[in-house]
């Protein structure tokens, strides 16, 4: 037995390891599993946190060698197990960006599509599904298919109801005459095995304004994300709340100590004059907040905003848990809401430790629990179905970018009823009907 862990310290078991070369060899690997009924998953770069690559037993599957790269105008072909910088160096060498931005870099291209991860640049440019124009998969059975987009699924699929926010990554996204890219987009390893993707690239914009906004609390931060969302090119608001900003600190003392609360924002095009009237409106520090127009400055700020998620992970980890973080969203009138119903439910019934920060812009924002005893942890876990069944109740979903893998399958029962579960198993049967791809992601393995 091999043992795996996941970014989120979920711990898995593999019986064997294959890291096939190409199509040709991972077909024949998928064909044997299939005729011999073992289980198979898909390991990419072990950065997810819902424990989705993460296999129970029978057999894991790298992707890893999987790593070409060829950049054109308008559109990248890489291979599954290419890494997000790897594709992002490779298209800023030819004035050309990747849009979506998952917090990890290092997560692997076809995990990415998997979980149809979104990340900070979402509030303009929305989540992968939306940049994916062709995809290359290989079937339980070993069929080798390539769609391209607006090819349409086959087979009849019913039209399933979509949560009202922004974005949404929790189960197959049903609706007659959907393509087989918006299927195989977030179905977490349960459909079928990416290999390859033809992703749109974007020029790079001519000019763009970067910036690290700080407040003196937590109200005219959230003020300034409801009046900023309307700003032509605005394609960043993150937040950041006062125990974020205390985690980082220690690592940037630059911070200002006054700071409760921080906003980041990316605007194309954006005029540093423009800014100066809204940060007085908004109550901003304006004296100690950032911002920048060169490359530089961006990656500075993206290191800040990425450093967060690792300060937390570690924490975890040190800690002797396994970290409970929400991904739910809601629609954009009901965020400031749900962020208030969260603030009162965890100063209810749990009492520890915890940071919020994330996509302020899209209504999705992650509440990461910190425990630090068992009780902190138990009661940290029922929140999280708790905030789950809120998030619904709201018009929102579960699982906004994360994907639900292993750990928060569960939650996908909130969302849906058993009749609309059922018509996504009917999909998950007719393409592996032995149900070996992706064991226990998004639905338990049927009984015997």
């Amino acid at each position: 037995m091999t043992a795996l862990t996941d970014a989120s310290g979920f711990k898995g078991e593999a019986d064997a390891v294959f890291t096939p070369a190409d199509e040709t060899e991972l077909a024949r690997l998928l064909a044997e599993a299939n005729r011999d009924r073992v289980p198979v998953t898909i390991l990419g770069a072990g950065t997810g946190i819902t424990g989705g690559s993460m296999p129970k037993n029978g057999w894991s599957i790298s992707m890893r060698k999987f790593a070409g790269i060829e950049i054109e105008p308008g559109r990248a072909i890489t291979g599954a197990g290419v890494a997000l910088t790897e594709l992002q160096a490779a298209a800023a060498r030819s004035g050309q960006f990747y849009a979506p931005d998952p917090t990890e870099w290092t997560a692997s291209v076809g995990g990415t599509i998997n979980t149809n991860a979104s990340g900070s640049r979402s509030f303009l440019y929305g989540s992968t599904r939306r940049h994916v124009l062709a995809l290359k998969v290989v079937f339980m059975d070993g069929r080798i298919r390539e769609f391209r987009r607006d090819e349409p699924v086959d087979f009849p699929v019913p039209a399933l109801p979509l949560p009202a926010s922004t974005k949404s990554s929790a189960g197959y996204p049903l609706r007659p005459g959907m393509d087989w890219i918006d299927l195989i987009c977030g179905s977490e390893g349960t459909l079928a095995v990416i290999t390859e993707a033809a992703l749109r690239l974007l020029p790079k914009p001519r000019r763009l304004l970067a910036g690290v906004v700080f407040f003196r609390d937590e109200d005219s931060a959230l003020d300034a994300v409801g009046d900023w969302r309307s700003i032509a090119g605005e394609r960043m608001l993150e937040y950041m709340d006062a125990r974020s900003l205390e985690l980082l600190r220690p690592a940037y003392e630059e911070i200002p100590m006054e700071a409760r609360a921080a906003v980041l924002i990316e605007q194309e095009d954006g005029d540093p004059a423009d800014w100066v009237e809204r940060l007085e409106r908004a109550r901003a520090l304006m004296e100690a907040s950032w911002f920048g127009e060169t490359d530089r400055d961006r990656e500075r700020f993206r290191v800040f905003r990425h450093a967060l998620p690792e300060r937390v992970n570690a924490t975890v980890i040190q800690r002797g848990f396994m970290k409970l973080g929400t991904d739910f969203a809601v629609p954009l009138p009901r965020g400031r809401e749900m962020l208030a119903y969260c603030r009162r439910r965890l100063s209810e019934s749990y009492g520890g430790d915890y940071v919020v920060y994330g996509h302020a812009g899209d209504a999705h924002l992650h509440i990461n629990m910190l425990p630090a005893t068992s009780e902190e942890n138990r009661s940290g876990f029922a929140l999280m179905t708790d905030f789950a069944r809120k998030a619904v109740e709201f018009g929102g979903t579960v699982s906004a970018e994360h994907g639900l893998g292993k750990r928060k399958a569960h939650f996908l029962e909130i969302q849906y009823t058993p009749e609309q579960l059922e018509e996504m198993k009917k999909v998950k049967r007719r393409l592996d009907p032995n149900w070996l791809l992706g064991q226990g992601n998004l639905f338990p393995v049927p009984s015997a």
